[in-house]
């Protein structure tokens, strides 16, 4: 079986600049990803997460590492300050290995995020209660 590396996007909002906020939505975003696309961690090269510049309480990271992505490379970044540029935003690139092609990875944009790729917006339930 051939192995690709395929990125897969998403973004999502956090109701405040707070950690429990921050951590809470990145959590959901991830849970979204996972389900959509069936990853494991241990298929997953690396990980970038960015965030607006209003979002500085907690590392995105973390959330990830909650939920045992313990092997994967982290790491975490601000997005450029660009004038009307979505508020209170997280985003995420991930390098996932798998023989999927591009055209089956399902990229995951929820919240107030949904408005920057409203075509790649996805129906999944909750996987946070």
């Amino acid at each position: 079986m051939i192995m690709y590396c395929r990125g897969i996007r998403g973004a999502t909002t956090s109701e405040a600049n707070t950690p429990d906020a921050i951590l809470r939505a990145t959590q959901e975003l991830l849970l979204m990803l996972i389900e959509a696309n069936d990853l494991d961690s241990a298929d997953i090269g690396s990980v970038i997460f960015s965030t607006t510049p209003d979002l500085t309480a907690e590392f995105p990271a973390l959330a990830a590492r909650e939920l045992g992505w313990h092997d994967v490379a982290l790491i975490c970044t601000h997005e450029m300050s660009v004038p009307k540029a979505l508020p209170m935003c997280v985003r995420v690139l991930i390098h996932w290995n798998t023989p999927k092609s591009q055209a089956e990875i399902k990229h995951v944009y929820i919240k107030g995020a949904r408005t920057l790729r409203p075509e790649r917006g996805i129906e999944l339930e909750s996987a946070i209660a």
